[in-house]
């Protein structure tokens, strides 16, 4: 494992993950529910960063690594499914929502560590359909976490749940964008 900054951000992603969900657990004499929906956007915000610029510090300091390339989208997928299973925890987010994401994220990884086994693993690689999904959760996600009134007019909850079923229905739609990508090998092995 090559040890360098983006892979050490990667980790740090990881390694907020059980904080970001313990302030949630935490008494209410030690954050009150409003300082805990605000620390846990924080720290979601800050991983959703790090996302950002562990890759680009990857390219920009020549540090790319097959390991790094292997762990990234990982981290991003634990931080999203642990931030999608707090938010139906917390009873803002509707179950059905968080398995078709967290689904889809099982689904195209699994394809895509087969398509890459056989060699194909172009045919199956990130789409712009897929960033905009990204980009659709990466803001619902904080908005719903935050979850109140900002400025006394705009109402977080609702705007991220606009957000997350516009996500939802890009998600379902970049599964089948790759699945029938992949079909060919599919029908062929």
């Amino acid at each position: 494992m090559p040890y360098n900054l983006p892979n050490l951000l990667t980790w740090l992603r990881i390694v907020a993950i059980p904080l970001f969900v313990g302030i949630f657990y935490l008494p209410h004499s030690w954050l009150t529910p409003d300082q805990q929906n605000l620390v846990a956007t924080l720290i979601f915000a800050g991983a959703a960063v790090t996302d950002w610029l562990d890759g680009y510090l990857a390219r920009v300091l020549n540090q790319t690594s097959a390991f790094g390339a292997f762990l990234d989208p990982v981290a991003d997928k634990l931080m999203v499914s642990a931030a999608l299973i707090v938010l139906v925890y917390l009873g803002r987010l509707d179950a059905p929502i968080a398995l078709i994401i967290i689904g889809r994220e099982i689904t195209v990884s699994a394809l895509r560590e087969w398509m890459a086994q056989i060699g194909q693993s172009k045919s199956v690689a990130v789409s712009f359909l897929g960033k905009i999904k990204t980009t659709s959760q990466m803001i619902a996600i904080p908005l719903l976490l935050y979850h109140e009134n900002i400025g006394g007019f705009f109402d977080a909850h609702t705007v991220g749940i606009w957000f997350i079923y516009i996500a939802s229905v890009l998600t379902l739609w970049s599964m089948f964008y790759y699945l029938k990508a992949a079909m060919p090998q599919v029908l062929k092995n």
